[in-house]
């Protein structure tokens, strides 16, 4: 197997076919190319899912026999992918807790702090990686991710930019993994306010952004307004949540919630008592919002939009990371996410394509071949 590694973990590369669905087989190669579960797992899990109920079930038991063998931490990935598909609430709960219970277990003393970050008077969950080099850091990253994230997740990419000479912090904003979870702050698209607050926490002045999935249109909008922020790294994200679908799509969902907004709601509602991935998304946007009944949380997504970005206000220097087949945010919209970035100090807009493995959402596939990409990035646009 061709891999990319970290003295702590290891990116294999490659796309695999864990599962005919891609519903099933992105998530079960996230796991894997994530560098926390194996072929092995992954190749049996692919062949004993065939719904939402099956997929909980199976990775269950397989945090069950993980935790039996004393692998922590593939046991607390095995839970928390369980968590992913889980509609549920309180068990929901109860599977990140676990997660989150035995990913700190798994981890050598040290190897991260832990930090809560006051906002408006709750907190926000931080880790901190510091640079493994004796050398001073070469710089300070900072990391979140976006839809459907806990900040733990990307570990394994904070200890490979640690090793490489960075100070790494990640975090759990507003309606994201633990914040949400244990503090209840709700989603807030407006990111300077929870990035201003990490900032002033840890008394930084000047870092590199990454944002990750939806989390690189909130570091573009956080970049907009917050001037700490020196680098940006927005990595698969639409710039406007409206545009993804068709035109055809997009006239039918104005249509739809104009007109017939409650027969909506009711069948929305309906999906999501199904279980299927419309009504998984809708169950996860009511979430970490709080806001209720579906279609008006699907309104306030809306506004995730090209004028709420403010890319006229971004003059930072820029690292735009697409992937050519994602199947999440359509391949259309990179050009014009280009145009908008017209006013950065720099703008390097890198394009992963299937030769590379790395032409799925986020990279998965060669998340090592992403890493590389940043951190050469990093030093240029630093050093210069």
């Amino acid at each position: 197997m061709v891999t990319s590694s970290t003295a702590d973990f290891e990116f294999p590369v490659g796309y695999r076919r864990f599962h005919p669905k891609q519903l099933y087989n992105f998530q079960l190669n996230r796991w894997y190319s994530l560098g926390y579960l194996s072929l092995e797992a992954m190749t049996a899990a692919g062949r004993s899912i065939k719904d939402f109920p099956s997929w909980r079930s199976e990775m269950r038991a397989l945090g069950h026999s993980a935790l039996d063998s004393g692998s922590l931490m593939q046991a607390a990935f095995f839970y928390r992918a369980a968590e992913f598909y889980t509609i549920d609430q309180q068990e929901r709960e109860a599977l990140s807790t676990r997660f989150a219970q035995l990913f700190y277990e798994s981890l050598p003393p040290d190897a991260a702090e832990k930090h809560e970050v006051p906002l408006d008077g709750s907190r926000m969950h931080a880790i901190r990686v510091p640079a493994a080099s004796s050398q001073p850091a070469r710089g300070t990253i900072v990391l979140h991710g976006g839809f459907d994230s806990f900040i733990e997740e990307f570990y394994s990419l904070m200890r490979y930019l640690a090793g490489a000479g960075y100070d790494v912090i990640g975090f759990d904003g507003p309606g994201q993994g633990t914040t949400r979870r244990s503090h209840g702050l709700l989603f807030d698209y407006r990111w300077e306010t929870p990035m201003g607050a990490i900032l002033d926490h840890f008394g930084l002045d000047d870092v590199t952004l990454i944002g990750l999935s939806l989390g690189g249109w909130l570091a573009l909008r956080a970049a907009a307004f917050e001037k700490r922020i020196r680098r940006v790294i927005p990595n698969g994200h639409a710039y406007d949540q409206y545009k993804i679908p068709s035109a055809l799509a997009q006239n039918l969902m104005t249509f739809f919630n104009g007109r017939f907004k409650e027969s909506s709601n009711r069948i929305v509602e309906k999906n999501i008592k199904k279980g299927g991935m419309e009504g998984w998304q809708m169950s996860n946007l009511m979430y970490i919002t709080g806001i209720e009944p579906p279609m008006t949380a699907f309104d306030y997504a809306m506004q995730m939009n090209e004028e709420n970005l403010h890319c006229e206000l971004v003059d930072q220097d820029v690292l735009l990371m697409t992937s050519r087949n994602d199947h999440f945010v359509p391949y259309k919209l990179h050009d014009r996410q280009v145009e908008l970035l017209g006013g950065a100090r720099s703008l390097t807009d890198r394009v992963f394509v299937e030769s590379e493995s790395a032409q799925n959402h986020c990279q998965i596939g060669n998340i090592g071949l992403a890493l590389r990409t940043m951190d050469g990035w990093i030093q240029k646009t630093a050093g210069s």
